[in-house]
């Protein structure tokens, strides 16, 4: 049958190809088939870049001389006769596999298929660059191949987890050329094929995916039995060895040096069938424990496993029941090498082969849950591996931890109650009739105050103090800074004793206490957590508060007496709501009514403190330094005595009594004081009476001039002899118009004549003498201008008594006097002026001088003078 004229419009597109170097490849050498297997030949076009796909022609020849048409990609006529009947069926096909690719398909390959076969590209080129075509021999060897399994039908095994088994396949060959063959074993579970161990054509053991190690172990092996047999071997069969065994033998063949795969067959061996290790486990379903005791959970082990197998146990805790280990928690692992790994306060015991216990010790209410028992169990392979034969997981087992409530009262009495302020107050508070404390059970106590108040009233409680589980001892807002300055002491005197107790109790402490002993329980973690509390009943303090009274009664023994005896005066003091008294005195003096020297001031002479330490107040009379005394005669009495008494000491005498409270150690606290009645020491005498005036000769002077000042005394009525007679003399000075500002000390002169000056700022200097037995001169030498000012003189006079004491009189004050400074003008610009007249006579000569010099030697030039005529008229030039 002749080949079709191409269409003219294939042979259009055909001729806009351009195709340079093209080059038809088939597989170099030989192909070897079977027959019945199929035959795929490949053909390719390479730098090939046309538009479009490649079109192939293919075509057979039985000797390799004259080809017939067979397939093509592009011309439906193109095969022969012999071929179009094998094309309709579907035996042989092209398949395109890319634009420059197609392969041939023969399907169940016949005797009469071996021969050549040639792939050609048709082409309209003008010029052939490359080859266009290729040639590939097919050689068809008769099937030899014989698998099939050592019994028939396949036998089906039935095994425990753990026991070894054996699969045998027979597969043999005789074919004229020389052929290798290929096994492998495979497993199918339904559409799953996994290979286990396969014999490679060089002779090679090749594990599938997931027996690697049990290959290297030895666990799965395959051997050659005699010439045609091959056993499969399992030392320990798991459950994942269940399934279908089919033993795949495949024919190879070596042609130039590559191994190609000429047929393959498959046979069923056997069906295995894994029967699962029984293992039951039992735990009790509800347990419950006291909190604080040991939670003991056994989980017993039921299996029909009688080999060498290890189990591995796990405890879980959860909080819901289901049976899901999803939020558990770990306790503890028993490992199959029988390590235990658990959490602190759990422990896990073997108490024999099939039963394991939890302990959980010392349980609390955290331990309250569901706990799951997780058994596996192990069997040793070899090389010391190990695979796992069946795991369960116990049903959840209930656990409850019921706290037994410590039995307890509080009771709470005041052992030390105050009767006045500052005294002690102290509470305590006691646990009695204790039941179930346990050892893990700790007592603290808070203590409690509430202000009193009426009874349709509610007033808040208020926390003084609270301690915690660990002892740590925290204050309330109220009693934080007393308890830090050692006011608050809160104690612990036995397990069972709690004290308060208040050093110093005030008017503000005054109300009801209570406290509240709690019960604490040690968590696992070492916390603590409180689980009850009882509180007390109300304990009130209370005393009546009422007002201190101090009563000082003062008397003088002697009623009358004259100047230079002694003046005696006692206090007797009585007091009333005064805790523990003790009393501080002092003495004190005012000056009569009427008395205009020092109107209304009182002074401070002597005082006893609480301690019995004298001290001088105001006294300041160096001469009569032991003067006065103050003693205690009783605790309540004291005397107070003054020797030799003087006019000046004239004045109303009282006794200042402070009654003072302990408040512990050597502190105390002032609670009253009270004045004592007057006691006046008026002196009836016809002595002579004292002035004092002040007089000077030059009130105004000029700077520089000796200002002179005179002090001068006079007395009227008795006659006194001078040497009787002696005085002290101050001069003061106020420097100003007025008596605006204060007096200045300028000198003075005691009855002893010893003088003190005053420090000034100025260069003048003063001198104070006694002129005369009652005239006393000051005077200011080198006056300056801050020395004007007011001046005057201050006078004590000392008269000698008839018993010869010298007694003090009234001081008395002479009126100022006014002493202006003036400036002498003249001496102050007498040399001024004479040092500015000889300067300007100076400065004018020498300008008289140098006008001359210029005159006539720098401006020198002659001047011819016009002679004038003699009129009547003067000249305007004249004008």
């Amino acid at each position: 049958m002749g080949r079709p004229a191409p269409r003219p419009l294939l042979l259009a597109l055909l001729s806009l190809a351009v195709c340079r170097g093209r080059v038809v490849r088939v597989p170099a050498g030989s192909l070897v088939r079977v027959v019945g297997t199929e035959l795929v030949i490949p053909c390719n076009v390479s730098d090939y870049d046309g538009p479009s796909e490649q079109n192939f022609d293919w075509s057979f020849s039985s000797s390799g001389s004259s080809f017939v048409e067979l397939a093509s990609t592009w011309e439906v006529g193109f095969p022969a006769q012999l071929y179009r009947e094998r094309l309709q069926r579907g035996d042989i096909l092209l398949r395109r596999t890319a634009n420059d690719a197609v392969e041939l398909h023969i399907k169940n390959v016949q005797p009469s298929d071996q021969g050549h076969y040639k792939c050609s590209t048709p082409s309209t080129d003008a010029t052939v660059q490359g080859n266009y075509e290729d040639t590939v021999q097919v050689k068809v060897l008769a099937d030899a191949l014989v698998v099939g399994p050592s019994s028939r039908p396949p036998p089906g095994l039935s095994l425990r987890e753990g026991e070894p088994f054996e699969l045998r396949c027979v597969a043999s060959t005789v074919s004229p050329l020389h052929t290798h063959l290929v096994l492998r074993w495979e497993l199918h579970r339904g559409p799953v094929h996994r290979s286990i161990l396969a014999l490679s054509h060089e002779g090679r053991f090749h594990p599938g995916p997931g027996y690697e190690q049990r290959y290297h172990s030895g666990d799965v092996r395959l051997d050659t039995v005699g010439s045609d047999a091959y056993r499969l071997s399992v030392a320990r069969a798991l459950s994942a060895d269940q399934g279908s065994y089919r033993c795949v033998v495949s024919e190879w063949i070596t042609e130039q040096g590559s191994w190609q795969e000429i047929q393959e067959k498959a046979v069923e061996v056997a069906t295995v069938v894994i029967q699962p290790t029984a293992l039951q486990l039992a735990v009790p379903r509800t347990v419950s424990v006291t909190e604080g005791k040991d939670l003991d959970l056994s989980c017993n082990i039921t299996t029909d496993c009688v080999d060498d197998v290890r189990p591995e146990v796990t405890w879980y805790f959860k909080k819901t029941p289901d049976a899901s280990l999803l939020a558990s928690h770990m306790l503890a692992r028993l490992d199959r090498d029988s390590l235990v790994h658990s959490s602190p306060h759990v422990a896990l015991s073997h108490v024999d082969t099939r039963s394991y216990h939890l302990l959980v010790r010392d349980a609390s209410k955290e331990n309250s849950g569901y706990y799951l028992c997780l058994v596996a169990l192990w069997a040793p392979g070899h090389n010391r591996s190990w695979h796992k034969v069946a795991e369960a997981m116990s049903a959840p087992s209930s656990v409850s931890v019921t706290w037994l409530e410590p039995e307890y009262q509080v009771y709470l009495n005041a052992s030390k109650v105050p009767g006045f302020s500052d005294d002690p107050t102290e509470l305590q508070c006691r646990v009695m009739d204790m039941k179930r404390v346990e050892a893990g059970v700790r007592l603290t106590v808070s203590w409690y105050y509430r202000m009193n108040r009426r009874s349709d009233e509610v007033v808040a409680s208020e926390l003084l103090a609270v301690m915690d589980g660990d002892w740590t001892l925290r204050y309330g807002e109220r009693s934080k800074l007393r308890a830090q300055s050692g006011e608050f002491i809160f104690s612990k005197e036995h397990t069972d004793t709690f004290s308060f107790r208040i050093q110093r109790t005030t008017e503000e402490d005054r109300g009801n206490y209570y406290c509240v002993v709690s019960a604490w329980t040690r968590q696992r973690n070492n916390s603590w957590v409180k689980s009850k509390d009882v509180f007390s009943k109300p304990v009130n303090i209370f005393w009546a508060s009422e007002d201190s009274v101090l009563v000082v009664r003062a008397r003088q023994p002697k009623p009358f007496f004259a100047a230079g005896n002694t003046f005696e005066m006692t206090c007797k003091v009585s007091s009333k709501n005064i805790k523990s008294p003790r009393y501080s005195v002092l003495i004190t003096a005012e000056k009569p009514v009427g008395d205009l020297t020092s109107p209304n001031e009182t002074k401070y002479i002597i005082s006893l403190d609480q301690d019995s330490v004298v001290k001088l107040e105001n006294w300041t009379d160096a001469s009569r330094v032991d003067g006065v005394v103050l003693e205690k005669v009783q605790e309540d009495e004291f005397r107070y005595r003054m020797y030799q008494t003087q006019v000046s000491d004239a004045g109303l005498y009282r006794c200042m009594v402070t009654a003072w409270s302990p408040i512990g150690g050597s502190l105390w606290r002032e609670a009253a004081t009270s004045l004592s009645n007057p006691i006046e020491i008026d002196f009836q005498t016809s002595g002579p009476i004292f002035n004092a005036s002040v007089h000077s000769d030059t009130p105004s002077v000029t700077r520089g001039d000796l200002i002179k000042l005179f002090c001068i005394v006079t007395l009227e009525g008795a006659v006194l002899d001078p040497d009787d007679m002696a005085f002290d003399v101050s001069w003061f000075a106020v420097h100003s118009f007025g008596l605006d500002k204060a007096p200045v000390l300028l000198s003075s002169l005691d009855r002893k004549g010893v003088v003190t000056t005053g420090q000034r700022d100025w260069k003048s200097t003063l001198s104070l003498e006694r002129v005369s037995v009652l005239e006393f001169l000051l005077q200011v030498h080198g006056s300056e201008d801050q020395d004007f000012g007011n001046y005057y003189c201050s006078v004590t006079p000392w008269v000698r008594s008839p018993t010869g004491s010298w007694q003090r009189e009234a001081e008395i004050h002479s009126r100022p006097i006014f002493i202006t400074v003036k400036m002498d003008v003249l001496n102050a610009f007498k040399y001024p002026l004479l040092i500015g007249v000889g300067l300007s006579t100076v400065i004018g000569l020498l300008s008289c001088l140098i006008g001359y010099c210029s005159s006539h030697w720098c401006c020198k030039k002659e001047v011819r003078e016009t002679r004038r005529e003699r009129r009547r008229l003067m000249s305007m030039e004249m004008d």
